[in-house]
């Protein structure tokens, strides 16, 4: 893990990036850095895989609350709203993260070649995957990074490599978590086909029975995997996505408060900002303030 953990800090430091992240552009990979615990954090998750290279992080997902330390990685199959913190960091050691994010028509175009995974199949369906990172993976991420740093080499030989990142998840620890999502018509790709679904259009109200009919689910039936396999209900799904990418919006824009409520599907100014509100400690026109301060 050294030698990822050296080469994350040393891209942060040459970035002047001290704490906080860096988007690589070369590797399409993210830099995590802090010397303290921080507060939770809502935010969205997709399909990724995160490894710890230092320090320890909690992440929440619903009623699922996972903590990831150095060593380990976590692997992420569908869109997510969760709720995270650095638990662990000093100034000594800093919480080191990196975040490789996956590529599902990459995986699935791999996966018609690869074994099925072996050993014990994982009856917990949740589509978050936490386990000791694999050697050969980091081996991997390390190449690909080194490779992704020359022109040459990033235009030849980091496909090739990242290609392999792919390969290795599906044979790896992670390809349990993985199978179930690529296979047509199991459970798992089933609720990401829903999770899709509410993601297109996030202003439209979600009719449980409509997407369990889409998706080829009893109502009951879909209602219990989706919850499973998410940490939370469709309807609460669609609710943390919705004031994220407000909360987007009023970070990016000066759109009227009430403009952007309306755009992710509330007619009440006044609900969105109760919600907001109370998701985020603070009313959207407070958060506002709080970033043009910054």
């Amino acid at each position: 893990m050294t030698g990822l953990l050296d080469r994350a800090m040393a891209l942060m430091d040459h970035s002047g990036v001290p704490q906080g992240a860096l988007a690589h552009t070369d590797s399409g990979m993210h830099f995590l850095r802090f010397t303290a615990p921080n507060p939770q954090q809502a935010t969205v998750y997709r399909p990724l895989l995160c490894l710890v290279l230092q320090g320890a992080k909690q992440v929440i997902a619903g009623a699922h609350s996972l903590t990831v330390a150095a060593g380990q990685s976590l692997l992420v199959s569908h869109t997510l709203p969760v709720v995270s913190r650095i638990s662990h960091a000093t100034p000594e050691t800093p919480y080191v993260a990196l975040v490789f994010p996956i590529d599902l028509d990459l995986l699935r175009g791999l996966a018609a070649t690869m074994p099925l995974a072996r050993g014990t199949r994982s009856h917990d369906p949740f589509s978050i995957s936490l386990c000791p990172t694999d050697p050969a993976v980091q081996g991997a991420l390390t190449r690909y990074l080194d490779q992704c740093a020359g022109d040459e080499t990033r235009a030849v030989l980091a496909p090739i490599t990242r290609q392999e990142i792919h390969a290795r998840l599906l044979l790896g620890a992670h390809a349990d978590t993985l199978q179930k999502l690529l296979w047509h018509e199991t459970t798992a790709s089933r609720i990401f086909q829903a999770t899709r679904e509410i993601q297109s259009d996030l202003s439209r109200t979600v009719v449980v029975g409509n997407l369990a009919e889409q998706v080829g689910m009893s109502n009951s039936a879909f209602f219990e995997h989706f919850k499973a396999i998410t940490g939370t209900s469709p309807l609460q799904y669609q609710k943390d996505l919705r004031l994220l990418h407000a909360r987007d919006a009023l970070r990016a824009s000066d759109v009227k408060v009430s403009e952007i409520a309306f755009r992710v599907g509330y007619e009440s100014s006044a609900q969105f900002s109760r919600e907001y509100a109370r998701k985020f400690g603070q009313s959207p026109r407070q958060d506002r303030a709080v970033l043009a301060a910054e």
